[in-house]
């Protein structure tokens, strides 16, 4: 395959949101507008967002702020806007005050990049759906369409020595993230639910599966997949930390090969610190999959699940466990993502129905394999 297929992001008119969000910008910052607004090529199918310059021109006074830049207030700017309800979204909720309140946590605890929050606004009337604007962060992010694991990236075309430094800076991300978030700050983000967080999570995962497919064809393969995590359940899932959730290179900015802001915060949950790590590992290894099945070398040194746990092991004393439990269920979690992307691409007519829901999934062959125990 030549590239990853690109669905459509967002049924909203840019121009459109940019005219509201600067009259809604007048209530918070009055005689504010919204200059070079773009939408990113990287723009996600969940939450979206529009960058742009933030331009207030009126002289500072007690009444009226300072010019953004010089009151503290950046002037480049982004705003997180949920998906529109009306276009098949990929999650059956978008919760944006749970995000922009753990973009706060996480700032407030630890020494993790993340950007600044600006203002978070839940009313939908605004806008059409809840959002906020945070500063932008300046730097490059490793890409997924076409995936940074393609001749052609700017990490691809980075030395081994450089592409090693952007991994351990990534690691240190998670093994600070979990260390330094008291627990009892975070129970905002706790799944409800009876059990253990990670037996939670996955009861959650398996709601999710039950929407994607109410109305559509079932996939036996990730049916399987839920069959193999409850026979092979850890026997100790571990003490339960805050958890980035979508813990992957390709939501973070990186000055030069160090982390300048970690994005997209909306799966972060409470559970145990493997859901990090055997995310990260297997989001690594899906690209580099695809990169391999189009006859190119890839990075099979970048993200090699034994350094990442050996790496992490050294910063926080604990030992990564049960990681192929967790590999596996990063996996399905993706193949779950993956199917309703798919599903709302056929809705837009982008995609025809397959008569085999599987066939939906681009990394079937490895999520088959891991079940069969012969991936790794």
């Amino acid at each position: 395959m030549s590239a990853i297929p690109r669905p459509r992001t967002t049924t909203r008119d840019p121009e459109e949101l940019t005219r509201r969000l600067t009259d809604w910008l007048g209530t918070r910052l009055p005689g504010a507008r919204v200059t070079a607004a773009t939408v990113p090529g990287s723009n996600g199918m969940s939450s979206e967002t529009l960058l742009f310059d933030l331009d207030h021109p009126r002289p500072s006074s007690p009444e009226s702020p300072a010019p953004p830049g010089q009151d503290g207030i950046p002037r480049s700017c982004a705003l997180r806007l949920a998906a529109d309800p009306a276009a098949y979204t990929v999650f059956p909720r978008y919760d944006m005050a749970r995000q922009f309140h753990t973009l706060r946590l996480v700032a407030a605890h630890t020494d993790v990049p993340v950007p600044r929050t600006l203002w978070l606004e839940e009313d939908p009337a605004h806008l059409g759906a809840p959002f906020f604007v945070m500063a932008r962060a300046e730097g490059r992010v490793p890409p997924d369409v076409m995936p940074y694991t393609y001749e052609g990236s700017w990490l691809h075309a980075a030395t081994d020595a450089e592409r090693d430094r952007l991994e351990a800076a990534s690691v240190a991300v998670l093994a600070h993230l979990h260390d330094q978030v008291p627990i009892r700050a975070a129970g905002f983000l706790a799944t409800p639910g009876e059990g253990s967080a990670l037996h939670r999570h996955v009861e959650a995962q398996r709601a999710y599966y039950a929407w994607v497919v109410d109305g559509r064809p079932r996939s036996p393969l990730i049916e399987r997949g839920f069959a193999w995590l409850a026979a092979h359940w850890p026997k100790d899932p571990g003490e339960a930390v805050l958890t980035w959730g979508d813990a992957r290179i390709g939501n973070v900015v990186y000055d030069g090969f160090e982390p300048a802001a970690v994005l997209d915060w909306e799966m972060a949950a409470l559970g145990p610190r493997e859901l990090d790590l055997g995310w990260m590992v297997f989001l690594h290894r899906f690209f580099q999959d695809l990169t391999e099945r189009s006859g190119q070398r890839g990075l099979p040194d970048l993200l090699r699940r034994e350094v990442v746990e050996s790496r992490y092991a050294r910063l926080t004393g604990h030992a990564p466990r049960d990681m192929e439990f967790h590999t596996l269920y990063a996996a399905l979690r993706h193949a779950i993502v993956m199917l309703r992307v798919a599903y709302r691409q056929v809705h837009f007519g982008e995609i025809p129905a397959p008569d085999d829901a599987d066939a939906l999934i681009l990394h079937r062959d490895a999520l088959e394999a891991m079940t069969e125990g012969r991936y790794w």
